[in-house]
């Protein structure tokens, strides 16, 4: 039995770790928070992030009510992507993944995953059992329908690498086109995690997915996802048609995450489309180069970032972090300031689940081995077209050439590190395309 902390990014790591692949194994994940409420609004941390520019007053209660207790962030951030995402691949009980820290309904479903562990025990359910190609492929469409985290796509594909899975980042791409937006969750929609709960959580999404699911995957609870899907009952028929749309009528056609390529990213990368304005889907402007996070944010903060402008944050891939730094700050500033529809943000790190508006991130090849990220110069045209998923940078392939010949890594303090454990994980780490995982 894994119990899960309420903490961004840890539920693959302790699933392999403590899990064990070959052991019974359901995980508890600790619940999100409720939402704050203030300036009469519901709050959750982004609203900290994006807001503090304000300062005084209006940073002084948001500070004070954005998070009002126990649990991870109150919007469909990547911990409570992660924690959807468990419970859609068959790993937790249903309704474990949207019950909140502070609810009482959170410590009876840990109760009964102890007394189903027993259960899973005598049948000899193991997680490899659970966790196959066509669940993950349930937890992808999940993704999908309820607009979760770009940080899926390195999870889930770290996560099929610990089980012998193939999964590769186009088949994101391919199962978003092919499954609609139906949950509008913050950031890039009004709802919370709340709003789920009561809707009916997962498993009212995966109702309304049905015929999209692969039914017969096997899950903790001992039975099918069909089988699990037929004991489901919805309480709240009202709040359910409010919040989750249907197949018919979804909020948007396609899935939240979009999957990009062309001359910038040969290999890939990942932009939540669904929280993209619509006159931000179709973008071209010269590009605004930085080499770390922290010259980016004193520049944005600076006032060099225009509206029209692409802001390039690069060496903060997996080998150039090293490790993928959340570029979260960048974007809440840009968010902050107004820019969030008239400037693009493109990266070889990661973002935040919390991060909204043109932000593309997981760049491939990045910028630490040569990628075409590290070749951008200041005024460059970048070209983004989210609907036919291509990132080109408007460069004539000599001078790129040219550029490449006399490239080499910038003098950066990150670069110091030659031993340990950073400068092993450096080494073997692959590209963000194939999960940054450890090779």
């Amino acid at each position: 039995l894994v119990m899960i902390p309420t903490c961004d990014k840890i539920v693959p790591g302790h699933i392999m770790a403590a899990g064990r692949l070959d052991l019974p194994t359901i995980v508890v994940t600790g619940g999100p928070m409720m939402p704050g409420f203030a300036c009469d609004k519901e709050l959750d941390l982004i609203n900290v992030f994006e807001e503090w520019q304000k300062g005084g007053e209006t940073l002084d209660a948001l500070e004070d009510m954005a998070c009002p207790g126990a649990g991870s962030c109150a919007g469909l951030f990547t911990a409570n992507t992660m924690a959807c995402l468990t419970e859609a691949m068959g790993l937790s009980l249903p309704g474990c993944a949207t019950a909140h820290a502070v609810d009482a309904r959170k410590i009876r479903l840990a109760k009964l995953s102890g007394m189903k562990i027993m259960e899973l025990v005598e049948k000899g359910i193991t997680a490899r059992q659970i966790v196959t190609a066509a669940s993950l492929d349930n937890a992808i469409r999940v993704d999908m329908a309820i607009g979760g985290s770009t940080n899926t796509v390195l999870h889930l594909m770290a996560i099929a690498a610990e089980f012998g899975l193939d999964l590769n980042i186009e088949r994101f791409d391919q199962l978003s086109r092919e499954t609609p937006h139906l949950v509008n969750l913050r950031p890039g929609g009004p709802h919370h995690i709340l709003d789920l709960e009561r809707a009916g959580g997962i498993p009212a999404v995966m109702s309304t997915l049905r015929s999209r699911l692969a039914l017969d995957a096997l899950t903790v609870t001992g039975q099918r996802v069909g089988e699990n899907l037929d004991a489901f009952k919805l309480i709240n028929p009202l709040t359910n048609s409010r919040v989750i749309s249907t197949i018919n009528k979804p909020v948007h056609a396609e899935g939240g995450i979009a999957i990009l390529f062309g001359s910038l990213s040969p290999e890939g990368s990942v932009v939540k489309q669904t929280a993209v304005s619509p006159s931000m889907l179709v973008h071209s402007g010269p590009a605004v180069v930085y080499d770390s996070e922290e010259a980016s944010m004193a520049g944005i903060v600076g006032g060099e970032v225009k509206p029209g402008d692409v802001v390039v944050i690069r060496y903060e891939g997996p080998k150039g972090g090293p490790g993928m730094r959340e570029a979260l700050a960048p974007t809440s500033a840009i968010a902050g300031a107004g820019m969030s529809e008239s400037v693009a943000l493109i990266t070889d790190g990661r973002f935040s689940g919390g991060t909204r508006g043109p932000c593309i991130g997981h760049v491939s090849p990045e910028a630490a081995v040569g990628g075409p990220i590290a070749l951008v110069r200041p005024g460059d045209m970048i070209s983004i077209n989210i609907p036919a998923r291509k990132l080109d940078l408007l460069v004539d392939p000599a001078e790129l050439e040219r550029r490449r010949s006399e490239w080499k890594m910038p003098d950066m303090p990150e670069n110091a590190i030659k031993t340990g454990v950073l400068a092993r994980y450096r080494k073997s780490v692959t590209s963000a395309s194939m999960g940054s995982v450890l090779r």
